[in-house]
């Protein structure tokens, strides 16, 4: 039977940055237990194709929500990475640690040493920063960060014309401040996407004391309440594998309250209904689910200079050749390489609103590419009040969880995009847009009132794929914490999550920061360790937010 000190569920973001800070002394043996296959292959490590892998079955569990009664019954996709690195081998590759006060929120709700002062210094021992702000940044981590070359003129126009509207410029949204209209990071490293597997799960797997083992895990196994193993199955008979320290859960804010789920950890209720006993009744268990939509506005560019012109067999041709000789040109980049992060009104004291831009109109997923040269915002909301579950199926591990984000269940959500459309318009009609700007593609200048707009959203609006917090960490005596500020299950012994469930509430921008800086964070206490000291570092606040959004 496979043994070790410490067992991981998950070779995701979180996962991978356990494996390697748990075994890096060479004290304590790590297996890490990963369903999904090889990352290897121009699909995952090439950056400009990052519409590929999550939409493949090889790579991407292929969750979707129930119909989402305030979408019209909608069903949305959830990628999730079923694969070495997780969702960080089949994401964006966009790099946004999130604002200071989501850290300080945390904290205020009861996971306590987890304010920004006190992530801070996690974020930047991970970090192997290639730019950014001297003295916030780090640049001796394992994972590398970069910016973009910005070659296409329209992403210094997109910057432009958010300055030209009243609003500030950061050089660094992941330094002091983050508010404001600037170059967006990449976790691209030497022209490859730079996942988790990259820069933390390969450096372990070449340690003696680290291994990787290939199954579903079905259950925690828990004895005498504590966790002492995973069970495991799939591909050969089912066996379990031996903690003898610690089970630690890093699968997802999908499976990771799942495997709780299916293990006797949960609503009471719920499980009876599922025929499984009752290990600890945890409330929180799959509740709190958070995420981000946005939508694309798009507008027809007058000039010929978008991503529209190699959108042709010849030229992705010439630009795979390209990357596979030299790991240069277009397909080495993300192609978000311009983005914002505005609070959307006076009295909101830090960002609400994030703007991917990109310098062609087409879909996340590569589908339905305009047939004209064009650009684009994602825009969207950061802190919806919308919160959904995740529930089990059945008591079958192979089943599909139920997913329900409950998207757009809060009005303010409503009222929050409309006011993202029109902003957007207000900056594509500044005068730096003038030399470019052709006709509004998407929603279309004939979509101005209220209704109109929320027909559009209704039908429109999409993921970002940023989904968390059904494990919520907080204080013990609160039913609603599933995990506490050292990220031990409540409940149990022996068994720990770290991953984006864990968080109390979602954070400004994209999740796989976060994600990653929460593995590195719960190694420490994994091990016992004094945390990193605090920073004393303050982050820049707009002085003027009590009296505009800009």
């Amino acid at each position: 039977m496979p043994e070790a000190d410490f067992v991981i569920v998950g070779a995701g973001s979180a996962g991978c940055a356990l494996a390697y800070r748990l075994s890096e002394d060479g004290k304590n043996s790590v297996i890490v237990i990963e369903y999904g296959g090889t990352d290897i292959g121009p699909f995952i490590q090439m950056p400009s194709a990052l519409s590929f892998p999550m939409n493949m079955s090889l790579y991407d569990w292929g969750l979707s929500t129930e119909p989402e009664p305030h979408l019209g019954g909608r069903v949305l996709a959830t990628p999730r990475g079923k694969v070495i690195g997780g969702s960080s081998s089949i994401n964006g590759m966009v790099y946004v640690r999130g604002h200071a006060r989501d850290f300080d929120h945390w904290a205020e709700e009861g996971a306590a040493g987890w304010a920004y002062a006190n992530v801070l210094p996690y974020f930047k021992r991970m970090e192997h920063a290639h730019g950014g702000e001297e003295g916030w940044r780090g640049t001796d981590g394992p994972l590398h960060v970069r910016r973009g070359t910005r070659r296409n003129p329209l992403y210094q126009t997109f910057i432009e014309a958010g300055r030209e509207a009243g609003f500030e410029v950061t050089d660094d949204y992941n330094g002091a401040r983050q508010e404001g209209f600037g170059p967006m990071e990449q976790t691209i490293h030497q022209g490859r996407r730079w996942s988790a597997a990259n820069a933390y799960l390969r450096p372990a797997l070449k340690r003696p004391n680290v291994r990787l083992v290939n199954g579903l895990a079905r259950r925690v196994v828990i004895e005498n309440g504590r966790a002492v193993g995973v069970e495991i199955g799939a591909r050969g008979p089912d066996q379990v594998v031996r903690a003898r320290r610690e089970v630690i859960l890093a699968a997802s804010s999908i499976n990771s309250p799942k495997l709780l789920m299916l293990s006797g950890i949960g609503p009471a209720a719920h499980l009876r209904d599922r025929g499984i006993e009752v290990i600890a009744d945890r409330p929180g268990v799959g509740r709190n689910l958070q995420d981000h939509l946005e939508l694309y506005i798009q507008q027809e560019s007058l000039q010929p200079v978008t991503l529209y012109s190699v959108l042709n067999p010849f030229s992705k041709a010439r630009i795979g050749l390209q990357w596979l000789l030299f790991k240069s040109g277009l397909g080495a980049t993300n192609h978000f390489e311009a983005a914002a992060f505005v609070r959307s009104r006076a009295g909101v004291d830090y960002p609400d609103i994030q703007y991917h831009f990109l310098p062609a109109a087409i879909r996340y997923d590569g589908k339905a590419a305009a047939k004209m040269h064009g650009f684009q915002a994602h825009v969207g909301p950061m802190r919806s009040k919308s919160r959904g579950a995740v529930t089990l199926r059945s008591p079958d591990p192979a089943a599909k969880a139920e997913i329900r984000f409950n998207y757009m269940s809060h009005p303010d959500d409503w009222s929050d995009f409309r006011h993202c459309i029109r902003l957007t318009r207000s900056i594509f009609g500044q005068k730096a847009f003038d030399p470019y700007r052709g006709r509004e593609l998407s929603p279309g200048a004939h979509v101005q009132s209220d209704d109109q707009l929320d027909a559009f959203i209704r039908e429109h609006v999409e993921s970002a794929y940023h989904p968390c917090g059904t494990c919520r960490m907080g204080r013990v005596d609160d039913p609603a914490s599933v995990v506490d500020p050292e990220c031990r299950v409540i409940g149990v012994d022996g068994l720990r999550v770290a991953d984006s469930s864990i968080f109390p509430r979602i954070t400004n921008g994209n999740l796989n920061a976060p994600s990653i800086m929460t593995g590195e964070k719960a190694a420490d206490h994994v091990l016992g360790r004094t945390p990193l000291p605090p920073s004393n570092l303050e982050p820049w606040i707009n002085p003027r937010w009590q009296v505009s959004d800009r």
